[in-house]
């Protein structure tokens, strides 16, 4: 399947979107582990890894769109299972402890 090119409208939408998934996930993820650091908590430990997880897979989807030549649909694959695995983590972190 041939690669498409977004319009230029899409694409600064998408940099901006990405980039504020970026900023508030690092924000996110260095509040959760100053925490962690703080109470020593495996559950808030476990909270920034899934976090940091999550926001590494918007940074990697973004990357592999921009500089690499490959499908919408498997950048969106690799966002997604980056999420579902972010998630995960996230979703053991509220149970631990």
């Amino acid at each position: 399947m041939p690669h498409t090119t977004a319009s230029p409208a899409v694409t600064t939408a998408l940099i901006i979107v990405k980039t504020g998934i970026l900023i508030l996930g690092g924000l996110i993820t260095y509040f959760s582990f100053k925490a962690y650091r703080r109470t020593r908590s495996p559950a808030l430990r476990a909270l920034a890894i899934g976090f940091s997880v999550v926001t590494f897979g918007a940074l990697i989807a973004g990357v592999i769109d921009t500089f690499l030549d490959v499908s919408l649909a498997m950048g969106v694959l690799i966002d997604s299972a980056l999420t579902f695995i972010g998630f995960a983590v996230i979703t053991y972190s509220l149970y631990v402890d």
